[in-house]
């Protein structure tokens, strides 16, 4: 297609940005079905690295669930990029078209949650946090037993020990966790709810048995931790949100620019 000027500008950036997504979106869905196929090459490589806190990661049901996240994210990814990509080389108006209807699908939806979220403070409080409580009564198991621990429980752990907090309202919640009644013992609180000299290593180690407000968090929630960081960094969620968005929007108007370019162009020809 001969271009003008901002066609040429719109064709570039589109194909200049959807391949290094494609690139990425390829890595991501390479490593994912890596994990989900071969865990035991992956986990004798990290085990090759001198940190104790990667032994955390290391444990096949956490590398599992990670591994089926990263393949939805690089579907996703390579998808996506894949009709940008495309359809800005190809000049195709109908991958442009659906490339272009699928971000703006995402961006709506986007603005939509954080709207009702803004609208509706109280029951989106509430809703986030009976979500936060199912995770820990549906999944949370004790971190000790290895075998066991999975991905929500590795979260939670490691959220707890950089939040210095314990559950989502108080250490009661961890009460309604079957996994973790089975496998408690005599603890009252997980090791994360307590204050740590390393990554899940307790200062105190009669802390998960009989914690205090010295040695531990355990009446300090982790919804009221989170909300008090996001208010702390409120100004850098504020520009990641704005530069996602603003990034969505411009791939969304520069695929309808072209797609308009070239039905223009070919209309001359005709």
């Amino acid at each position: 297609m001969g271009c003008d000027c901002e066609s040429c500008i719109a064709k570039t950036l589109l194909s200049v940005f959807n391949f290094l997504f494609f690139v990425l979106g390829t890595i991501v869905l390479g490593v994912g079905i890596w994990l989900a196929t071969d865990k035991t090459s992956f986990i004798a490589l990290l085990k090759m690295v001198d940190n104790d806190q990667l032994e955390h990661f290391t444990q096949p049901a956490v590398i599992e669930q990670l591994a089926y996240l990263l393949i939805v994210i690089g579907a996703v990814m390579f998808f996506l990029s894949f009709l940008g990509y495309c359809g800005a080389i190809r000049e195709s108006q109908c991958l442009l078209t659906t490339y272009g209807l699928f971000l703006l699908v995402i961006l709506v939806a986007e603005v939509t949650a954080f709207g009702l979220a803004a609208a509706y403070k109280d029951r989106a409080r509430t809703e986030t946090k009976n979500y936060l409580q199912t995770t820990i009564s549906n999944y949370y198991t004790s971190s000790n037993e290895r075998n066991q621990t999975d991905a929500v429980t590795l979260m939670w752990n490691y959220m707890m020990s950089e939040l210095h907090c314990c559950g989502v309202d108080d250490y009661r919640d961890f009460a309604l966790s079957d996994k973790w009644n089975e496998s408690k013992r005599d603890r009252i609180v997980p090791a994360a709810c307590c204050v740590q000299t390393a990554l899940f290593q307790p200062q105190d180690k009669n802390c998960p048995f009989s914690p205090t407000e010295t040695n531990s968090y355990f009446k300090k929630g982790c919804y009221t931790a989170l909300t008090d960081w996001i208010m702390y960094n409120r100004n850098l969620v504020i520009i990641v949100a704005v530069a996602v968005g603003l990034t969505q929007l411009l791939a969304i108007f520069l695929a309808f620019c072209l797609c308009k370019s070239i039905e223009k162009y070919r209309g001359m020809r005709l």
